[in-house]
């Protein structure tokens, strides 16, 4: 189980006393209003970061943006090296989940079953695509990665707690191993 999870992107400076935006990854922000350190990622190294000010500004704008100052980091120069940086935080300071909801690091590695309980592959990763998330599966049978859509009309069960993804629909991951299209 994860235990650190990306929950913002650090964008550009912002202001002249060394304030920077983050964008919640999970459009959810009071989470990160009640943070007073979080662990910074970029280039492969983290390093935590004590926050200094934070505050946020919802008002005329599509997406929720924070704004934090971190100690040490007094102006647009000496933050803006943090540009692109990921937010990292404990499982316990990540948005809190609703009923029936679920974080997507904790579908990482769950085995993918067909609707007759037979394991088909396992969950590599869950990528952004233009119309919706795909969650990208490796199969057992020849060690092939597929795409599938991230949506209900394909798995008929989501369930991180029984460490489970149900596809009802096989037929989408073409198991005969042929490129799609030929």
């Amino acid at each position: 189980m994860t235990e650190k999870f990306i929950i913002g992107l650090v964008g550009a400076p912002f202001g002249v006393n060394g304030f920077i935006k983050v964008r919640p990854c999970s459009g959810e922000i009071d989470h990160l209003l009640k943070l007073k350190s979080v662990i910074l990622s970029k280039d492969g190294k983290e390093r935590l970061f004590q926050i200094d000010d934070i505050n946020s500004h919802t008002e005329g704008s599509a997406e929720p943006v924070v704004f934090m100052r971190f100690a040490g980091y007094d102006s647009p120069e000496t933050v803006k090296a943090l540009t692109g940086a990921q937010l990292l935080a404990p499982r316990e300071q990540a948005a809190s989940l609703g009923d029936g909801e679920f974080y997507i690091e904790d579908l990482k590695g769950l085995p993918v079953l067909s609707d007759k309980g037979e394991i088909i592959g396992h969950v590599t990763d869950i990528i952004e695509g233009g119309g919706g998330e795909l969650i990208e599966i490796k199969l057992l049978l020849n060690g092939l990665i597929r795409l599938v859509p991230f949506r209900k009309e394909f798995f008929s069960e989501i369930n991180p707690d029984k460490g489970r993804l149900v596809l009802h629909d096989i037929w989408i991951l073409d198991l005969d191993g042929r490129p799609a299209g030929d």
